[in-house]
């Protein structure tokens, strides 16, 4: 059942819960009220016979033979019809045998005891069986008149009166209930219908593009499914860039590979004794070119992985380790300073690329230090997420303003790379710019070349 249930639409689950939790509640509250009910019926009930109690009771304690014997006088007329269902009786429990009074109703027979224990002289209610077999609500209290004696007085009254104002009291509120259940799964289905509205617009919309009739889901949602409506249309918006920046990769390795195919061609129409060389050397030089774009198409699809998260300090200190050794005998100094805890959003070998890029850079042109820093950022108005800044400075010859906007160029083809800029720079352009984040070149105050790299952050 609960498989069936969780296949079922969100309406159709919504709706069953609800009109299962209604329909229990008002069930409980029918019964706590029909059980209140009783209680109040019978406790009304026996204020009535209550009365006639009282009545006997005033009758015993007057020791007067003829108050005694009027006493059948004092209470109300059907108590004199035979096996009318209304019966008192006192007895004297004092004597043996036991003095017995009773109605003319009783016509013979005899009133049970309750069999409820009490204390002496409280008024004890419950229901027997009565004269010919029929159930009879009875209160009874013992009396201590002193010299005159102890007496039993009971009252008893027909069931059936109570139990005929019990039944017409839940058949009412059976009907009442009723309506009121039908009410309520009927308001739950047009709340349903109405709250899954905007769920249902979405679906539309995402219908519609991919119908080809929209480019974007359009319209106002409510606050808790803005959100969605909002994932949707980035997510929209990345398929449609990775699509675009695959073309654009297609077109880059296209126009990469034409120049060397070309070298090829012309070299074997010549019949060059060099031609074995030109082939090496073009063909190593086709290889960069295809690992350097699938490279890149590798990390375009990392980059919109979800939920992967780096720790920086490794990375980082592994790279210093590395390029230390590397410029060992020019004695460059690395000077790190890292923010605890930072955390980058994608992969492990994607930060290496980006951080170890700017670090070869800045360790071919320093002359005797370097020093990189990274710590989180707050996002913007546009972009809330919080961003890792990483800054590598060095104390090289820097570049001029101009030098600087033309090495961090977008889309600038690898061959068309200014030189003294680094290869390494359009490679962190590119991949920075797939996480969404950038590179920046200043002036560094150690003199050199500043490289301000920003990218996500958990």
């Amino acid at each position: 059942m609960l498989k069936a249930l969780s296949a079922r639409s969100i309406a159709s689950r919504l709706f069953l819960s609800a009109a299962f939790w209604s329909t229990l509640i008002l069930v409980l509250a029918g019964l706590g009220l029909s059980a209140l009910n009783k209680r109040w019926t019978e406790a009304n009930f026996d204020d009535q016979l209550g009365v006639y109690l009282k009545a006997l009771v005033a009758n015993v304690a007057i020791p007067n033979d003829e108050a005694k014997a009027g006493a059948q006088a004092a209470i109300a007329p059907q108590f004199e019809l035979a096996f009318s269902g209304w019966y008192w009786q006192i007895t004297r429990t004092d004597v043996n045998p036991p003095e017995i009074r009773a109605s003319k109703s009783l016509f013979a027979t005899q009133l049970p005891h309750l069999t409820a224990v009490g204390d002496p002289g409280a008024v004890l209610s419950g229901y027997v069986v009565g004269p010919g077999g029929h159930e009879v609500r009875m209160i009874e209290r013992e009396i201590d008149a002193g010299d005159e004696g102890r007496f039993l007085v009971q009252v008893a009254a027909p069931a059936d009166a109570i139990q005929g104002q019990e039944g017409s009291f839940e058949w009412a509120l059976a009907a009442t209930f009723l309506t009121l259940a039908l009410a309520l799964i009927g308001s739950t289905a047009l709340a349903v219908r109405f709250g899954l509205r905007p769920l249902r617009v979405l679906q539309e919309g995402v219908a519609a593009i991919r119908r080809g009739e929209a480019e974007r889901i359009a319209g106002e949602f409510p606050q808790d499914v803005a959100p969605l409506a909002a994932e949707v249309n980035q997510l929209i918006d990345a398929n449609r860039e990775i699509v675009e920046r695959a073309r654009t990769q297609v077109g880059n390795l296209a126009h990469a590979l034409k120049t060397p195919l070309s070298v090829l061609m012309n070299e074997a129409d010549a019949m060059s004794p060099i031609l074995s060389e030109k082939i090496r050397e073009q063909a190593e030089i086709m290889r960069r070119q295809v690992t350097f774009y699938l490279d890149r198409a590798r990390a375009a699809a990392r980059a919109r992985t979800f939920g992967l998260a780096t720790e920086v300090k490794p990375v980082v200190e592994g790279l210093v380790r590395t390029y230390e050794k590397l410029h060992d005998d020019r004695a460059l100094t690395f000077d790190v300073e890292l923010q605890p805890n930072l955390r980058f959003r994608g992969e492990a070998q994607d930060l290496t690329d980006l951080i170890g890029n700017l670090l070869d850079n800045a360790g071919k042109w320093a002359r005797e230090r370097v020093a990189i820093r990274a710590a989180r950022a707050a996002g913007g108005d546009q972009d809330p997420a919080p961003f890792l800044v990483a800054q590598i400075d060095d104390d090289g010859p820097g570049l001029d303003k101009s030098a600087r906007a033309a090495a961090v160029e977008r889309g600038k083809r690898l061959d068309e790379s200014r030189p003294g800029s680094g290869l390494g720079l359009s490679i962190v352009v590119d991949l920075a710019s797939i996480y969404g984040g950038s590179l920046e070149l200043d002036e560094s105050p150690l003199g050199g070349l500043r490289a301000i790299l920003r990218l996500p952050c958990v």
